[in-house]
């Protein structure tokens, strides 16, 4: 069961857009890349960000999204670091991205940073607004409460 709720989190993770990224106490929106296959979390910043400093420390931190369109919320939480790993800078460079950078990939201010997860919280509803009104509709003429979904812990590494 645990796989399965493994690869849940990380299929509804792919199709989450943005969330907010705790660096010294304070949350950023940030976009992310994820790539399940090395199971770390991508993001591009930019030289001299609080974000930059701190994963040059190999800072600890917590990510948190909640996406209602996949039915995702997590907490998760890991560590930060530096990153100069240019196949995976290719992989994961995007027009969100490019749109900061002018020089491109290769633009000296640039900073690959990976987010090594250690551990999760994760809120799994239904995947849609839709697919929770009908299930809210369903308990109300059947008289049983909703299925809001599942909560488990996960653990990574």
């Amino acid at each position: 069961m645990t796989e399965d709720r493994r690869n849940e989190f990380w299929d509804r993770l792919e199709d989450v857009r943005a969330g907010m990224l705790e660096i010294d106490g304070a949350f950023l929106p940030m976009s992310h890349n994820v790539e399940p296959e090395d199971g770390n979390l991508w993001f591009i910043t930019a030289r001299g960000t609080p974000m930059a400093a701190a994963a040059g420390k190999g800072a600890a931190t917590r990510y948190v999204v909640s996406d209602s369109g996949t039915g995702l919320h997590a907490e998760i939480r890991g560590r930060l670091e530096v990153s100069q790993d240019r196949q995976k800078l290719d992989e994961v460079w995007n027009a969100v991205a490019s749109s900061w950078f002018e020089e491109g990939k290769d633009d000296p201010d640039l900073v690959l940073i990976r987010m090594t997860p250690a551990s999760a919280e994760v809120w799994l509803g239904p995947e849609s607004g839709i697919g929770f009104l009908f299930k809210l509709a369903k308990a109300k003429v059947t008289g049983d409460k909703p299925d809001y979904g599942e909560q488990f812990s996960l653990s990574f590494g």
